[in-house]
Formats: structure tokens, sequence, C-alpha cells
């Protein structure tokens, strides 16, 4: 069970952000599940585990230096499938789909969203 509820990530534009991440999480299997028009959307597989929302102080978002949120696919095509959306989506490549030496048979593709967070997919499936 992991140690986390969930994450909220601030935005500036969130109808730009829900159709972001309506698209980059389909392939790891994760669903819109709520929205508030104007507020706050929620997406996950059974309970909203991240949320995209205006900063309640009304500042503008900004992305957290040093932050990585780190999202789970399903194999390896999930990873690549979520990279190349996020990029014709508007996303910056952070790390192209490949292998990655923190793990045994570790996959992943880094982006910075539309907002600049930094969002990783990830799997540990052999080839």
């Amino acid at each position: 069970m992991s140690i986390f509820t969930h994450f909220t990530l601030g935005t500036r534009d969130l109808d730009r952000a829900k159709a972001f991440y309506d698209r980059v999480l389909e392939p790891l299997n994760l669903k819109s599940l709520f929205s508030i028009e104007g507020k706050v959307c929620g997406w996950g597989k059974e309970a909203p585990q991240l949320m995209v929302l205006y900063p309640r102080n009304g500042e503008p978002a900004t992305a957290a230096n040093g932050l990585t949120v780190g999202l789970a696919a399903p194999d390896r095509e999930a990873v690549r499938e979520f990279h190349r959306r996020a990029l014709e989506l508007g996303a910056v490549c952070e790390g192209p789909p490949g292998p990655r030496p923190f793990a045994p048979n570790a996959y992943a593709a880094y982006i910075r969203d539309l907002d600049g967070h930094k969002i990783v997919a990830s799997c540990r499936t052999p080839e």
C-alpha cells in the first residue's frame, strides 16, 4: 500500500490541463473521476489520486523545484504511449522512454507538463 493518498498540482489553465491529462493518463489506466468547473479535476483508478487545481491562495501556479510525480504504467508500451501523447500535446521531454538504472527491468519516460511539473511514467516489467 502506498504511503500517499493523492498528489495535487497547480495549474494556470484548468481546461488545458484537463484536456492534457485526460489523454496522457489513459495509457496508464487512470481515468477522469471528477471535475468541479473552474476549480479542480481528479484522476485515478478507483479514487482520485492525482488532482490538478488552481492554487487556493490565488497566486499563480509554479512547478516545484525537485519534485517529480511518478505514475505506474502497466507495461513498456504504456510508458511509450504516455510519452508520445504528452509531447504531441505540448509537453517537454525530460527523458525519452528507455531502460533506467535505478531498479531491475526499470523502464521510464519523463516529461514536463504544460505547467512545468515533472512527471514520470514507469514500469518494471521485462521486455
